[in-house]
């Protein structure tokens, strides 16, 4: 029996596979996609998560996590209003280059504004959790969705997981980029019924430096599952200036002919900025910025990518 490291697990999910479905995000990945929606997914290691809105701001609680510090890593930081008495408060700011996310902060905060992002589970632990909404997926025709962060970076827990949900009859998905050693995601294959396969930029060069790995790797896996009949739904993240241009687009929609009859469907996941406040809970990078792609374009790419006969949806 293994440990992995999850971020969150999230019920009633509606994205992630057919019927109702608990994804399971596990923590860690080898990409670095600056429009990652989950930012603490990257990371393996557990990571100090600051919201300020939850913060208080009264003297008395914020002496309780500055001096619960050890690195003198929490420091008064600015005022805010409020918004139940319009009071002035002051809140805190964690100075990032001085921490290292040992939580004794987390430990001492009474609004939970200081979390520790980043909890481990056995392997029989996560399965005995993710079957209390069996009867979710009994109704629904739904299941579990291994994601991440990437799953297969580890690989020994996910199989784990993903064997004993199979051996209780649960229908298994698996999000993954794809970079992984084959033989780890081989080792998947008799536990999943669905990959769900992001495919980012069909350009080796222009992957590794907006993602910082190249594809190769994505691709071959790919054709691997297909060979080996193995259902594919294909995810594309569309992001402005990056992979939204008609080349790139056409070039996917040849990949996804290529691998045959194993794509169910192709997804094209619109760019948002829903994860932006996520990088200023964990860290003080600046995360990409951009105006998410019009309905227009949208549906241009659908139709585009449909002309190849594939099966394409806007997700």
């Amino acid at each position: 029996m293994t440990t992995g490291r999850l971020y969150d697990i999230q019920g009633f999910s509606v994205q992630d596979g057919p019927g109702i479905r608990t994804t399971a995000f596990l923590k860690g990945c080898p990409l670095r996609c600056p429009w990652c929606h989950s930012p603490e997914s990257q990371a393996f290691a557990r990571q100090l998560s600051w919201m300020s809105m939850r913060c208080l701001g009264r003297e008395a609680c914020r002496d309780r996590c500055v001096n619960a510090c050890p690195k003198g890593a929490i420091e008064e930081g600015p005022l805010k209003t409020d918004v139940a008495t319009g009071e002035q408060v002051r809140t805190i700011h964690v100075k990032r280059d001085l921490c290292d996310n040992c939580g004794a902060c987390a430990d001492k905060c009474y609004a939970e504004a200081l979390t520790m992002c980043g909890r481990d589970y056995t392997s029989e632990e996560l399965v005995s959790r993710l079957l209390q909404d069996k009867n979710f997926f009994d109704t629904s025709g739904g299941g579990v969705t291994i994601s991440g962060g990437e799953p297969l970076s580890q690989a020994d827990f996910t199989v784990e997981v993903l064997r004993g949900l199979k051996e209780a009859g649960i229908h298994t998905a698996l999000d993954t980029t794809g970079f992984a050693p084959w033989e780890a995601l081989e080792r998947t294959m008799p536990w999943v019924d669905l990959y769900l396969y992001d495919l980012k930029h069909m350009d080796s060069a222009k992957h590794k430096a907006t993602v910082g790995v190249p594809n190769e790797i994505i691709h071959e896996n790919a054709r691997k599952l297909s060979e080996h009949g193995k259902a594919l739904q294909i995810r594309i993240p569309v992001i402005p200036r990056f992979n939204e241009d008609e080349e790139n687009i056409r070039a996917t929609a040849e990949f996804c002919v290529e691998l045959g009859d194993a794509v169910q469907v192709v997804q094209l996941l619109p760019y948002h900025n829903m994860g932006v406040m996520k990088y200023l809970r964990i860290s003080d990078l600046k995360p990409l910025e951009a105006v998410p792609p019009s309905d227009e374009k949208m549906e241009q790419l659908k139709n585009l990518m449909a002309s190849y006969g594939l099966k394409v949806t806007i997700h």
